[in-house]
């Protein structure tokens, strides 16, 4: 009776591979933030050297920097307008650059984050992250509509990728398949006698039945009288 019991709580094979197995939010949100915020920096470094003006190499960082936080500093007031004007492009340009890294930091997180909690690992994980880096996005427009409008429009986009496949170059042999094993089983789940091709194209361009070098000979001599030899 024991073992009976404990029979039937031992999980198959199939309930062993459903089972989810959470992931850490904290630490793919730290590598992702590093990634996006190196991506920013390398494009604050361009932004940098195609500038007309001659701000020297340290203007990666303080006129184009901002790659680790979301916001960057608002518009300095100067002396005049035009000072004013110059500190509010710079930034708006370090607010674009940093919000990259916020970007992938919260998209990682909540992505990860809400695949734990719901313990799935669906196409609405990667919704979620999406709303939230588009939220990172719209912020730096200080406008309600502008947050709801790319946290929407890049929760549809990645959250269409991901049910659709999450891939761009197509269909991904499986790893774990023998390569050898799925030939073989294409090979037999394909393959068709050789009498029905023979009877559909008939024998000739490659394609021979068996005792087809004795047939040959036989036709050759009844219709030229001429005795060709066979290696059989």
């Amino acid at each position: 009776m024991p073992t009976d019991t404990m029979a039937d709580h031992t999980p198959n094979q199939d309930q062993v591979e459903s089972i989810y197995q959470p992931k850490d939010a904290v630490g793919s949100a730290i590598k992702a933030t590093s990634v996006t915020a190196a991506a920013g920096a390398f494009i604050s470094t361009i932004q940098n050297t195609l500038t007309r003006q001659n701000v020297g190499a340290m203007g990666a960082f303080t006129r184009f920097g901002g790659t680790t936080a979301t916001f960057g500093r608002r518009g300095e007031r100067g002396p005049s307008d035009g000072k004013m004007l110059e500190g509010r492009r710079r930034g708006r340009r370090t607010q674009a650059n940093g919000t990259t890294a916020a970007m992938g930091g919260a998209y990682e997180f909540t992505k990860n984050a809400s695949a734990n909690l719901r313990q799935k690992d669906d196409a609405y994980n990667p919704a979620l992250g999406g709303l939230m880096s588009g939220a990172m996005l719209g912020l730096r427009f200080r406008s309600a509509p502008a947050v709801v409008g790319y946290g929407c429009m890049v929760a549809v986009v990645l959250g269409a990728f991901s049910y659709t496949g999450g891939k761009l170059e197509g269909y991904h042999r499986d790893p774990t398949v023998d390569e050898v094993a799925r030939k073989e089983f294409l090979r037999k789940n394909r393959r068709r006698p050789i009498e029905g091709t023979l009877e559909e194209l008939g024998e000739g361009r490659g394609i021979y039945g068996p005792g087809y070098v004795e047939r040959r000979a036989e036709r050759i001599k009844n219709a030229y009288g001429i005795d060709v030899p066979s290696s059989a």
